[in-house]
């Protein structure tokens, strides 16, 4: 990554060292439950990592080469990360490419090259790494200076390993976050055993729907308890409606005898009932819109979900908020953060919604377009409709661990590099940008997230 001068510089000198706000995330709470060494560098780097195998699968390599395999199936480590060092060109001009250049280099501490010649000497000298304490999880979180990392939790999942974080002596803070689209989604394979498992959960009666709204409320309120500030819900077509008869509907889909629609509707109802329950308890609600999810049936068959085979759709974010805006997007204490995968509606959706509706949040560029051209994009189209404090700050979405400093210096840069334009524009001066700087790259994070202590 090219060093930053001038002005430019200068800023990303003042934020650079911030600590590290992780509002949103998919890290496993159990590796800071237990603390337990990292198994190996393939494990860490590669096989977890769908930017790193789905980019070496376009090219050809079958995915149980990488160690994306069946179950019971085990691909040799050292081999994966040799593939992966072969194949390391892949990865120019990629986010990933940078994040893994840093994780090395910076984070590890390995000081060679990454490519075929070096690939048994660096993961010879990264495994030796993993086994000594200061890169156990709970030192490397303390050493990134991470102040805060929620992780996405399913609405049934016991958060076992929160309160083992909880009960132990350790300070670093781990919240969960509550994930309930496989009891909301009728889509959902599962949709009905998950309900069934909802209400055994809760102690409530889920055969009539006031009892399975009563079950949600405990579940979140549950959430609450163990740090839960937001709950998370992904969409492929964002869509609300406010259904006159929910328990008609739920009864359909609880005896099979529903239409296509029914499931449809039930989702867009279930989310404006998520967001009044915000209303009341105070999680920030998020919704991640836009991804037509597992559209490789092959590889969803042989190797499950969550598989590289996401990819964005177009999505119509202002029809399909209406019913829920329309109920609940005056209430002011009611904080709603988008998340898009289509560009196109930054300036032509989001920024004038949130520019708007009092609820409404932005949030960073997400996925495909967390990249320092993303980053530079999404300010160029959201902050002259939106200014800057609509925008939710940064999170990094990731299940990489050991990428989030990396990916939040990408933003750091990124905040720096958009800032010193604005000033040598003359859109305004150096004091308002030094303003700015730890706003986006800390603040608001802290602030559209109720994570202040």
């Amino acid at each position: 990554m090219q060093n930053l001068t001038g002005a430019a510089g200068a800023l990303y000198e003042e934020i650079r060292d911030l600590p590290i706000v992780s509002p949103h995330g998919h890290c496993d709470p159990e590796w800071f439950a237990a603390d337990a060494a990292f198994p190996d560098p393939a494990a860490l780097l590669v096989v977890p990592d769908h930017y790193v195998f789905r980019m070496l699968y376009s090219q050809g390599h079958a995915l149980a080469d990488l160690g994306v395999g069946v179950p019971g199936k085990q691909a040799d480590p050292r081999e994966v990360f040799r593939r992966f060092a072969k194949n390391w060109h892949l990865f120019l001009g990629t986010p990933s490419r940078f994040w893994m250049s840093y994780v090395l280099h910076e984070t590890l501490d390995v000081a060679a090259p990454l490519s075929e010649t070096t690939a048994d000497r660096i993961y010879d000298e990264v495994s030796e790494k993993l086994q000594l304490p200061d890169y156990r999880p709970r030192a490397l979180f303390d050493r990134f200076g991470i102040e805060v990392l929620a992780t996405t939790d399913g609405a049934l999942d016991d958060l076992v390993h929160h309160q083992q974080i909880e009960d132990s002596d350790w300070q670093g803070r781990v919240i969960p976050t509550f994930r309930p689209d496989n009891v909301l989604d009728p889509n959902d394979p599962q949709f009905l055993a998950n309900v069934e498992q909802l209400g055994v959960i809760s102690g409530e009666d889920v055969a009539r729907f006031s009892g399975y709204l009563s079950a949600l409320r405990k579940r979140r309120a549950f959430f609450r308890k163990m740090g839960a500030t937001a709950t998370d819900h992904a969409i492929e077509v964002v869509h609300t409606v406010w259904l006159d008869d929910p328990e008609a509907v739920y009864q359909r889909l609880r005896s099979s005898t529903y239409a296509p629609e029914d499931q449809r509707a039930f989702y867009g109802h279930m989310l404006i009932e998520m967001a009044q329950m915000s209303v009341e308890d105070g999680l920030v609600m998020q919704i991640h819109g836009g991804s037509r999810r597992n559209t490789n049936p092959a590889v969803l068959a042989a190797f499950g979900r969550d598989k590289g085979a996401d990819i964005p759709v177009a999505t119509d974010w202002v029809r399909g908020l209406e019913a829920l805006l329309n109920r609940v997007g005056n209430t002011p204490d009611f904080t709603l953060i988008l998340f898009t995968l289509d560009e196109t509606t930054y300036a032509r959706e989001l920024a004038p919604m949130a520019g708007h509706w009092p609820c409404l949040r932005i949030g960073p560029p997400w996925w495909f377009h967390d990249s320092s051209a993303g980053i530079a994009r999404y300010f160029d189209q959201v902050v002259e409709t939106a200014g800057y404090f609509n925008l939710a700050g940064f999170n990094d979405d990731t299940r990489a661990f050991l990428s989030i400093p990396a990916r939040h210096d990408l933003w750091r840069r990124g905040v720096a590099q958009h800032l010193s334009e604005q000033v040598s524009k003359g859109v305004f001066d150096l004091a308002d940008a030094r303003m700015l700087a730890p706003l986006l790259a800390t603040d608001l994070a802290r602030d559209s997230y109720r994570l202040s202590r």
